[in-house]
């Protein structure tokens, strides 16, 4: 699936909580290997490094001339609907060159509601409910 010269930078929302952002990072890794994606990288939106525009100029340093923006968050709300476009619009305006578009976030998905029902089961076993 990948190649090229072109980048994908996972947004994620950033956390206090100790390896949450790890696991960002982590996430960021399947993706690589999943898509065969050479450049690959996680930036956060607030409360952790790097933010959305260090993702960017990450990207770019590698020499990424088109870059995926995907949003790893759930639902839509002021992030997705105005953060995010704005990073998008502020990234273009410092790398005129250099593609990019803001993938769709994760919404509602049947994938989505499959790992919610793996969970399910998970959560009535530790439980015993079984």
């Amino acid at each position: 699936m990948g190649g090229d010269q072109t980048a994908l930078l996972i947004i994620a929302h950033g956390s206090r909580v100790a390896g949450v952002n790890e696991a960002a990072g982590e996430l960021g890794r399947m993706v690589r290997e999943m898509t065969g994606y050479d450049m690959v990288e996680v930036a956060f939106r607030e409360l952790h490094q790097p933010n959305i525009q260090q993702g960017i100029d990450a990207c770019v340093a590698q020499g990424a001339e088109r870059i995926l923006l995907i949003p790893y968050f759930l639902f839509v709300g002021a992030h997705v609907l105005h953060d995010l476009p704005e990073e998008l619009t502020e990234g273009m305006k410092r790398h005129p060159g250099v593609e990019m578009v803001m993938a769709p976030h994760l919404g509602v998905h049947r994938k989505l509601a499959e790992l919610v029902v793996e969970r399910v089961a998970q959560g009535l076993t530790a439980a015993g409910w079984h």
